[in-house]
């Protein structure tokens, strides 16, 4: 071969070799561009799948002073860092029954939607334990009178189940009842429908409960042995409802099956690695969001996503679930009030 045939050969390699790379330098641009495209359309619907509720704007300054809390060292040296402070939470579990899909997934016929569960969550400084107050949903309060979003208040209701607040002024009326009740301020609203719940659970595989009685509820739809079981979505929904089939039927005995349920998700969330995973971390995410209705100060991903990462060193170990102390009440054996001056004593801890 002459020196102009291979300096030709070279050249048409070189050549070949040059739109080769460039063919592979545009399809790794077009994949990731279309990468970028599908992260930023799952982010916006995301995003928009969070409801909100203006709170503090519509209860105004009537209300528990906020807790005080003073950034760590490390905290300040960030240029953005994670909140340390302590925080109380209001979370409810809203449950709608209407419709022949929720009769089938235990809801029963009822219509309207209903605050079934209410827990105070108060995370300590430092964001490595937390307390969890479970208020009974039969119990008997003095619901305050709360600004409507239509215009206008409701008025004071003396000896009012704890659940009707939800009932006639919805978020801003249950935050407004529970502050009264107990003096500590809600930083911030976090409400979960429970039909979202089913969906989470399943998008985690699942949760593992252990029962300490057999569990027999028609209503729910629920028949577990006692013992230790796998639930999916639907059967751990069916759990958090169900209350006829255990204990005396009251709310009570339900309350500590939803504690349970509780722990089994922080397990586990705490088990599996969303991270290594992105359709799984989607799947979780979108049932999270879609189920969720938050404060303004909650009402987007990164806020959220800023709230988890605060809470990585907390386990369910450091997770103390208690009931608000109650008695039956006086004027009816099928209420409670709270149990005085224990209920007292327990709100004053979380301040």
């Amino acid at each position: 071969m002459t020196g102009h045939e291979e300096q030709g050969e070279a050249g048409r390699r070189v050549g070949r070799r040059s739109r080769v790379l460039k063919i592979v330098g545009l399809t790794l641009a077009g994949v990731v561009t279309l990468g970028v495209a599908a992260a930023g359309w799952a982010y916006v619907h995301l995003n928009d799948n969070i409801k909100s509720v203006d709170i503090n704007s519509a209860l105004g300054d009537d209300r528990p002073a906020k807790a005080v809390s003073t950034p760590t060292a490390a905290a300040s040296a960030s240029a953005s860092p994670l909140p340390t402070g302590s925080v109380n939470i209001l979370v409810l579990g809203s449950d709608s029954r209407s419709g022949k899909e929720n009769e089938k997934l235990g809801g029963g016929s009822s219509s309207g939607a209903r605050s079934d569960t209410a827990m105070v969550v108060h995370i300590d400084a430092g964001r490595t334990s937390a307390t969890v107050v479970s208020v009974p949903r039969d119990t008997l309060v003095t619901r305050p009178s709360c600004p409507l979003s239509s215009g206008g208040s409701t008025a004071v209701a003396h000896h009012s189940m704890f659940n009707s607040a939800y009932s006639v002024g919805g978020a801003v009326c249950a935050v407004k009842t529970v502050e009264s009740i107990t003096g500590v301020r809600m930083d911030h609203y976090l409400e979960i429908d429970f039909s979202g719940f089913a969906k989470l659970v399943d998008a985690l595989g699942g949760v593992t409960v252990t029962t300490g009685q057999d569990i027999d509820d028609d209503d729910s739809h629920l028949h577990l042995k006692k013992g230790t079981h796998h639930l999916d979505g639907t059967q751990a929904l069916a759990l958090a409802r169900t209350r006829h089939g255990i204990g005396d039927g009251s709310d009570l005995g339900r309350i500590g099956l939803q504690q349970k349920l509780v722990k089994a998700l922080l397990d586990r969330i705490a088990s599996i690695n969303l991270l290594t995973d992105p359709a799984k971390l989607y799947e979780v995410a979108d049932a999270v969001t879609s189920s969720l209705t938050t404060d303004t100060g909650l009402d987007s991903l990164s806020e959220l996503m800023r709230l988890g990462q605060s809470l990585k060193g907390l386990t369910s170990d450091s997770v103390r679930t208690v009931m608000m102390p109650v008695v039956t009440a006086p004027s009816d054996p099928n209420r409670v009030v709270a149990k005085e001056p224990a209920a007292s004593e327990l709100w004053e801890s979380l301040r």
